[in-house]
């Protein structure tokens, strides 16, 4: 130690008391003697009297006045009652189940409204577990908002929903929401011909869902593609895995949702694979019962979209018995509907013209049909 210090030390006995007192642990080297100890071992300071951490918790605690219980008490606290997360849920349920038969203009703007309101309750003060909900309640809002966007023909807005809906899904590791992102972008894919992008965007998805009635739409939508690409064996496997993941769930207790997949749906799956299979008696029959369980007592329509395209079922099952007359009444009576799926409503409509172009090119009833069809596209 005299050898590495610069200063004049103590007398031996002194030092080696000092020492004593060290290496028992009576007490602890000052700033003089702490580097001196570290050099005559060839070694720095901290080596041989490292700082204690300082205990976080106890600096929290004491920056701001809490004891442990009170501080656990905030984090447990909330700007968001019960009562409002209660309204969220209410709402989002309402705009989910009025997909069907609300102008999706008036949807659009009230759905967009409450997705605002929604994210931004997440810059707010929240619980973990509301946290989680908000990002959850925001999720299928922004899949509903998609759905009508898309349905409005604005696909590009479409797919940035379809993207956020799945980013909130993620965040919020809701195995369902994430299910129904890659739904929509099967259903989009599907409408645009792109059928190998259908069955790719379904089977990672379908993988984990299914026990979801989700899992259900996505294997009708790899149907309705490998119907397309003609392999009947792989669209009957598709419509069969669809319907045993429809036997191992329980009846849904609500049906108006358009997220809740019930057994009446699983005859239009079917219509569409069997119309594009050529099966027509299947096709029709599935028609019909398409139009019966969505008409009300009433004569209203409880799912107008479904019965839009049951009529262009019929139209196409009529044009291959040469019946134009037939086949232009059903398909005018889709093409006049007031809520509808712009894209999905003039892909199957577009079917039905080839099919009537093919079998009546120089009628001029068939350039009557093809008129309204692009007017419907303008």
């Amino acid at each position: 130690m005299r050898t590495k210090s610069t200063h004049n030390l103590p007398t031996d006995s002194t030092l080696l008391r000092n020492w004593r007192r060290w290496e028992s642990g009576e007490s602890r080297p000052d700033d003089f003697y702490a580097p001196l100890i570290a050099a005559a071992f060839d070694t720095v300071t901290a080596a041989f009297f490292p700082k204690a951490r300082p205990n976080r918790d106890d600096e929290l605690l004491s920056a701001t006045g809490m004891d442990t219980l009170e501080f656990i008490g905030r984090l447990r606290m909330s700007d968001v009652s019960s009562v409002t997360l209660e309204a969220i849920r209410i709402t989002a349920e309402r705009l989910c189940c009025e997909y069907s038969d609300t102008d999706p203009h008036y949807l659009h703007a009230e759905g967009t409204a409450w997705l605002r309101r929604i994210t931004s309750l997440l810059d707010g003060r929240l619980t973990l577990s509301q946290h989680r909900e908000i990002l959850v309640l925001a999720g299928w809002v922004a899949l509903l908002v998609g759905c009508v966007d898309f349905d409005l023909g604005r696909r590009t807005a479409a797919e940035a929903t379809r993207r956020a809906a799945h980013s909130l899904g993620r965040e919020a590791e809701n195995t369902e929401i994430t299910a129904w992102a890659a739904e929509l972008a099967a259903w989009f894919a599907l409408t645009q011909g792109n059928y190998h992008g259908v069955i790719e965007a379904v089977g990672p998805a379908l993988e984990v869902s299914g026990n979801l009635g989700v899992g259900i739409q996505l294997a009708a939508q790899r149907a309705k593609a490998w119907a397309r690409l003609g392999d009947r064996r792989e669209a009957e496997a598709a419509l069969a895995d669809g319907r045993a993941i429809l036997e191992r769930l329980d009846f849904p207790a609500n049906l108006d949702n358009h997220f809740v997949i019930d057994a009446r749906k699983f005859d239009f799956y079917a219509m569409d694979c069997c119309r594009v299979a050529g099966e027509d008696r299947l096709a029709e029959s599935y028609a019909r019962e398409v139009i019966r369980n969505s008409t009300c007592a009433d004569g209203s329509l409880r799912n107008p979209m479904r019965v839009s395209e049951a009529h262009l079922t019929l139209a196409m099952v009529a044009v291959r018995n040469r019946d134009l007359e037939l086949a232009l009444d059903e398909g005018m009576r889709a093409l006049t509907g007031e809520r509808r799926s712009l894209p999905s409503l003039l892909w199957i409509a577009g079917e039905a013209a080839r099919e009537i172009i093919e079998r009546f090119p120089d009628d001029p009833r068939t350039q009557q049909y093809l008129d309204q069809l692009r007017a419907l596209s303008v």
